[in-house]
């Protein structure tokens, strides 16, 4: 028997992604769900699942539960994971927690009030191309670091449903640059970031925005490019960075990426001026090819590890570990969203200390 029991409110795509993640475990059994779409709970029944409520009070009423998840849009998170939490139960939200840092605080109190935890799920932490760029950084494989760029590109504009509404709090910033944000702040913690530029895309919609580009600064630390597009038809490398000993590229998901560096700290440059079509140059001409070395990266050494999120919670539920996801990491990308979106509105640099 497993000891603990999960139920979900909002049965789409990241609901059903919540159920397999917790089928998973050996020590959370999922029970039951509610939906207010007669559509999904007539899915959640073929699925085999024991109990449907009929309402979200139900499932809070129901002794068994003592997790519940909210996989439902942005703007139900606020009451919904203040309702479980008032209830008693364990709340995991889905990314992003709020649609403000003022809604996540009124998360976070109501949290301090009832002596209820909860977390986000934000599972890119574990991307295996994540994983790779930042082992990378961390040997010191590319010397100084001093640029990261992170992107998400494609072409199929924002997916359909409440993600193209201002009111549920859907565009690009709040569905990739949540976890693109995240994964940065991470790695560089305990620096903080200094300040902020961003400009949103509107190309194919006004009400959202389809695409972003954002650079932020760290203290003692490198810039940091944060892009997503919608309507990019030539994707953009998911990871390029450079340091003062070399770079380091990763085109996509697969991690199949390369390394170029020195190989000694004496820059030398080939002598022959290099002609090319805008003229004669000597400072992007080659270097020397003894001093360069290519580091193919494996990618197959690197695996994305989403089922760690409920093994964690499992962890926890048993009294054996802390939570992954504590609110005040997510408490800062929710103000460095924020201040995103005050420099697109000023079109200026906002300073911070994030």
């Amino acid at each position: 028997m497993k000891q603990h029991k999960a139920a979900i409110v909002g049965y789409g795509g990241m609901g059903r992604w919540h159920r397999e993640g917790i089928c998973k475990t050996d020590r959370i059994d999922f029970i039951g769900v509610y939906d207010i779409n007669p559509a999904r709970m007539e899915q959640a029944k073929k699925d085999g699942i024991p109990k449907l409520y009929d309402s979200y009070e139900a499932m809070l009423a129901d002794k068994d539960v003592e997790v519940v998840v909210v996989a439902t849009p942005n703007n139900f998170h606020l009451p919904q994971v203040c309702q479980a939490l008032e209830s008693g139960k364990l709340t995991v939200c889905e990314k992003p927690v709020a649609m403000s840092s003022a809604e996540l605080q009124e998360m976070m109190d109501c949290s301090e009030r009832t002596g209820v935890r909860f977390t986000v799920h934000q599972n890119r932490r574990k991307d295996a191309d994540y994983l790779e760029m930042r082992d990378a950084v961390e040997k010191g494989l590319l010397g100084e670091v001093f640029e990261i760029e992170s992107r998400v590109t494609g072409a199929r504009g924002i997916p359909d449903g409440w993600r193209q509404y201002a009111v549920a709090g859907g565009g690009m910033m709040l569905d990739w640059g949540v976890h693109l944000i995240d994964q940065m702040v991470i790695m560089m913690a305990p620096k903080k970031v200094t300040d902020i530029y961003c400009e949103l895309y509107h190309v194919n919609y006004k009400e959202c925005d389809d695409g972003f580009k954002m650079i932020m600064h760290f203290e003692d630390g490198p810039s940091v490019t944060v892009e997503v597009g919608t309507s990019h038809f030539i994707s953009a490398p998911r990871w390029f960075v450079s340091g003062d000993r070399g770079a380091l590229i990763i085109p996509n998901w697969d991690c199949n990426g390369r390394i170029v560096r020195a190989k000694e700290h004496e820059v030398r440059w080939e002598e022959e001026i290099i002609y090319t079509k805008a003229g004669p140059t000597k400072t992007m001409a080659p270097r020397a090819k003894d001093t360069i070395e290519n580091i193919e990266l494996d990618g197959s050494l690197w695996h994305a590890d989403y089922d760690v999120f409920y093994r964690n919670l499992a962890d926890y539920l048993d009294g054996t570990a802390e939570l992954l996801v504590k609110p005040e990491e997510t408490m800062r990308v929710m103000k460095i969203m924020e201040a995103a979106f005050e420099s697109d509105r000023t079109r200026s640099v906002i300073k911070c200390n994030l």
